[in-house]
C-alpha cells in the first residue's frame, strides 16, 4: 500500500474525528486501552472486504478437512462444560429449510451459549449489550467445506468503555471461551 493510499484510507476516520471535535476526544479517554487498534483492525477488515460489517465485527475458522458437524459439537459441548458457559439454544437452519422446501440443504445451525451471571453484569453495565446475548457459534457449510463464524467479541473487552472489575475479568473469560469453542473445534481439538 503506497503511502497516498494510506493517507486516503484514514481520511473518513480523521474528518470524523475533527467534525466531532471534543466529543470524541473526551471519550477517547474512557476506552479501554488498545482501542483504536482494535477500531484499526476492523477498519481494514471492513475496506478489505469492501464495506461488508459481517466481515469486520466478526471472527471465523474454516473446519479442517475430514472433521464432521458431530466432531465440533463435541468440541463446542466439551469446552462450555469445562468453562462453565450453558448452552442455551440451538437454531437448526438447514433442518428448518429442508422441511419446508422438501430440499436438500447445506449445512446451517446456530448454536447458543451463555453465562448468566456475566450477561447481567453486562446489561447492567450498558442495556444495549442486551442485543449482543446470547453469544453465538455459527457452522456453516460452504462449497469448500464447513466454516464457524462468531462475534468480535474483542469489540465488548477491548474496544469499548473501560469495563469495571469484576465485568471485565468475566467477560474476558466468555470472550476466551467462545474464541476457544471457535478454535478447536475447527481443529477438532478435544
Amino acid at each position: 500500500m503506497n503511502g497516498l493510499t494510506k493517507i486516503l484510507k484514514w481520511l473518513p476516520l480523521a474528518a470524523v474525528v475533527v467534525l466531532t471535535g471534543c466529543g470524541t476526544i473526551s471519550t477517547m479517554g474512557k476506552l479501554e486501552s488498545g482501542a483504536g487498534a482494535e477500531a484499526s483492525k476492523m477498519w481494514d477488515r471492513w475496506i478489505e472486504a469492501d464495506g461488508d460489517i459481517a466481515v469486520a465485527t466478526t471472527w471465523e475458522r474454516k473446519v479442517k478437512a475430514g472433521l464432521t458437524v458431530n466432531d465440533i459439537e463435541q468440541v463446542f459441548a466439551q469446552i462450555s462444560n469445562e468453562r462453565n458457559m450453558k448452552s442455551v439454544g440451538e437454531l437448526p437452519l438447514s433442518k428448518e429449510l429442508e422441511s419446508r422446501t422438501g430440499k436438500k440443504q447445506k449445512f446451517l445451525k446456530v448454536y447458543s451459549y451463555c453465562s448468566p451471571d456475566t450477561a447481567r453484569l453486562m446489561v447492567d453495565f450498558s442495556p444495549h449489550m442486551g442485543a449482543y446475548l446470547p453469544c453465538r457459534l455459527t457452522v456453516v457449510e460452504r462449497d469448500d467445506g464447513l466454516w464457524i463464524y462468531t462475534l468480535n467479541m474483542d469489540m465488548m473487552v477491548k474496544m469499548g468503555r473501560k469495563l469495571p472489575s469484576p465485568l471485565k475479568e468475566e467477560a474476558w473469560k466468555v470472550r476466551e471461551t467462545i474464541y476457544m469453542m471457535m478454535d478447536q473445534a475447527a481443529k477438532g481439538e478435544f
